[in-house]
């Protein structure tokens, strides 16, 4: 970070990390048939059509859960009449397809998506009533696969499609494209890649190779997209283009609100809209939910503050009747906040239901196995996990991950910032934000582009937002002025002080004019 980054410099580092990559146009995306399974899949599905079956999808309450059954269920509508959707309810039916939900079912075939591969005793009970089950699924294998007809997962043994991180959508989408190849149909099946793109994005899978190509190709869609939801969202927030930080941060919190706070069969509605009156109408009361979820978090995340002891390196916490559907959130907002890992519980009738989240290189799935023993059930992956427990074992669990977190070294507590180095001021303007675009889209795996500036000046600075929590800040370096925002800060800045800032850089649309705006990341 001695020299200070030019334009080019920053052209040669980002381009650099796609050098490696095979898959870089749609023409060149893997087959269908690398999926094990999938063939066989899409044949039982064309016997249901032919055979005038009801057929049930069973999908998820979250972004990519709700993505994936609308992607499915809105291919088969155009051949039979004879379909269900269910989206389980977060707070009555729990995680994924389970045997109550199989017991209220009276289909001959049922379809996951975005769940379903730990679902052995839903298998059993569609076999013990003669139900063929195709579980497609993208979350990691099991060590006892359930009993189902087929099983589309490209991470199980014997799959051959060459990417395991991708999410439930694009299996689901993948099925699909089988099932048109078997009727031999023609359909555009990137009819889907608007929103097959905001799950990507909202599942966090890695944005290279194959899912950059999708959601490069996605977001320019969206962007000229007559979908009904679409339009409704960008009349509703008055944005003419979407890139993936608004993926991230608007659509993605908006969509799953509806699963948060009460039921994600209102999203997929809402997705569903044929006309844009009815996406307007369903779109209210998402937003209305999301205020809602706002409000929760926000009294949820001052109460768990009282139970932090800032002293221990993981931060676990719990209260009763606290809201399940925002406890992930609160999670992530402890992790930020103290720089450590956070599991929060929500505890109902004598059983803890937790959502765990990481920092730097934490494993926390890792740390909350350290009390297995103690644990109903769990899963999840190295950055976040979710898990039940019995209340009354909540101490020893503590104490018992406790431990363990005290153990490891403080080098894997430090944030994962990918710093490209220290920039000129004079470097960021219009131009700079054009090459930064170009690199789009952003995310896991090809992170938004961080830098550094030493002894900014802090010429004026207010504080804005209905709770005081974000800050804007005009800064000045070299006779250079910035403007910056610093969302959601932890520190409140005074006029004259001279601050180190690591940052991100954005556009800021203001009466008609576009400037470049700084992100601040972290004030050194």
């Amino acid at each position: 970070m001695a020299e200070l980054l030019t334009k080019d410099d920053i052209k040669e580092i980002l381009s650099s990390r796609f050098k490696e990559d095979r898959y870089t146009t749609l023409s060149s995306l893997p087959s269908p048939y690398l999926f094990k399974d999938i063939k066989k899949a899409a044949k039982r599905i064309i016997s249901a059509i032919d055979n005038k079956e009801k057929i049930t999808i069973v999908g998820d309450y979250d972004v990519d859960g709700v993505i994936s059954s609308f992607i499915l269920s809105d291919f088969l509508e155009n051949f039979t009449t004879n379909l269900e959707v269910i989206i389980p309810n977060r707070f009555i039916d729990g995680y994924g397809v389970s045997k109550e939900i199989i017991d209220k079912i009276d289909s001959t075939l049922v379809i996951t998506v975005d769940n379903g591969i730990s679902a052995i005793e839903a298998a059993a009970s569609c076999k013990d009533r003669g139900i063929d089950l195709i579980i497609t699924d993208h979350h990691n294998i099991p060590k006892e696969l359930p009993k189902a007809y087929a099983i589309v997962n490209p991470k199980q043994k014997g799959c051959d499609f060459p990417f395991k991180e991708i999410c439930g959508a694009q299996v689901a989408w993948y099925l699909v494209a089988a099932i048109k190849g078997e009727m031999k149909l023609k359909f555009n099946l990137l009819r889907y890649i608007d929103l097959l793109s905001i799950a990507i994005i909202a599942d966090m899978m890695e944005l290279r190779e194959f899912n950059r190509v999708l959601v490069k190709r996605g977001l320019k869609e969206i962007n000229s997209s007559k979908r009904a939801a679409i339009l409704a969202i960008k009349e509703q927030f008055q944005k003419d283009s979407f890139v993936s930080e608004d993926i991230s941060y608007l659509l993605s919190p908006l969509l799953n609100s509806a699963g948060r706070v009460e039921s994600a069969m209102l999203a997929l509605k809402f997705l569903k809209s044929k006309t844009l009156s009815k996406a307007r109408e369903y779109l209210l009361e998402i937003v209305s939910l999301n205020e809602h979820r706002k409000e929760i978090e926000k009294e949820l995340f001052e109460l768990s503050l009282k139970s932090v002891d800032e002293n221990e390196k993981i931060i676990i916490v719990w209260g009763e009747g606290w809201h399940e559907g925002v406890i992930g959130i609160v999670a992530s907002r402890l992790a930020r906040r103290f720089k450590k890992p956070a599991i929060v519980f929500s505890v109902e009738n004598g059983i803890a239901k937790g959502s765990a989240r990481s920092i730097g290189e934490v494993n926390i799935l890792l740390l909350v196995e350290c009390a297995k023993e103690s644990i109903i059930k769990y899963g999840g992956h190295k950055g976040a996990a979710g898990l039940s427990i019995e209340a009354e074992k909540l101490p020893y669990f503590k104490r018992r991950v406790k431990e363990c977190a005290s153990k490891l070294p403080r080098e894997l507590f430090m944030p994962k910032k990918e710093i490209l180095g220290q920039i000129d001021a004079k470097e960021i303007d219009f131009e700079l934000l054009e090459i930064l675009e170009s690199f789009e889209p952003y995310g896991q795996n090809n992170p938004k582009p961080h830098f550094l500036i030493k002894d900014a000046k802090v010429k004026k600075a207010r504080i804005l937002g209905k709770e005081q929590n974000h800050q804007k800040l005009i800064l000045e370096v070299n006779s250079t002025i910035l403007e910056s925002m610093d969302f959601n800060f932890l520190e409140k800045i005074s006029i004259g002080s001279s601050i180190n800032i690591v940052f991100t850089i954005s556009k800021n649309f203001y009466r008609g004019y576009i400037t470049p705006q700084l992100l601040i990341e972290e004030i050194i």
